[in-house]
């Protein structure tokens, strides 16, 4: 696999999707990976080709390692610092990655990328990604993009690459649902006025 370094937002949405999938937060739900089938069917859905998937889908095992990293990925998502999410990212690049290349794109531009070590398994694939995503952001944006939802009860926490970093939910259910509650609390309000 070769992680664009220029793009690290995928890693960095990578992140928040995989750490939201854990029962922890979705404890209404369940478990969002609970098989071999899903956790292909998270990475299907967020068109990631890694190396480790080319030759088998993913196994027990692979679900096992995802589920234990997906923890280290929150711990990193709640750092108290800069530096600590810098040293957290860092340990997840190493995982997989290696030195980072200068390769030349169809347009004639030349981008960076960092490849993952050949047979890495998926988790530290996955890691490698991540790691690299976590680190573009605190570069580029700031580690105060790493954010809890803002909904009331959600544990969901995510990492904010938008452009106006005014990002306030982990995902389009908690900001809706809060919307619908306003919506009916302002029109309780509404009905009740003379």
């Amino acid at each position: 696999m070769r992680i664009s370094v220029s793009d690290y937002t995928v890693g960095a949405a990578v992140a928040g999707d995989l750490v939201n999938t854990s029962p922890t937060v979705r404890s209404t739900m369940g478990e969002a990976l609970p098989d071999p089938e899903a956790l292909a069917g998270f990475l299907a859905d967020r068109d990631l080709r890694l190396d480790a998937l080319a030759e088998r889908p993913p196994t027990e095992d692979d679900l096992r390692e995802v589920h234990l990293f997906r923890r280290e990925v929150r711990g990193v998502l709640e750092t108290a610092t800069e530096e600590h999410a810098v040293a957290g990212g860092t340990v997840l690049a190493m995982r997989a990655g290696l030195s980072p290349i200068l390769q030349r794109e169809p347009d004639g531009r030349w981008q960076w990328y960092v490849p993952t070590a050949r047979g890495a398994s998926l988790a530290d694939e996955l890691a490698a990604l991540v790691g690299i995503g976590l680190l573009g952001v605190v570069r580029a944006l700031g580690h105060e993009r790493f954010r809890p939802c803002d909904a009331p009860g959600c544990r969901g926490v995510f990492v904010d690459t938008s452009r106006p970093g005014r990002r306030r939910y982990c995902g389009d259910l908690c900001g809706n649902r809060l919307n619908v509650a306003n919506h009916r609390a302002r029109r309780r309000l509404g009905s009740v006025a003379p």
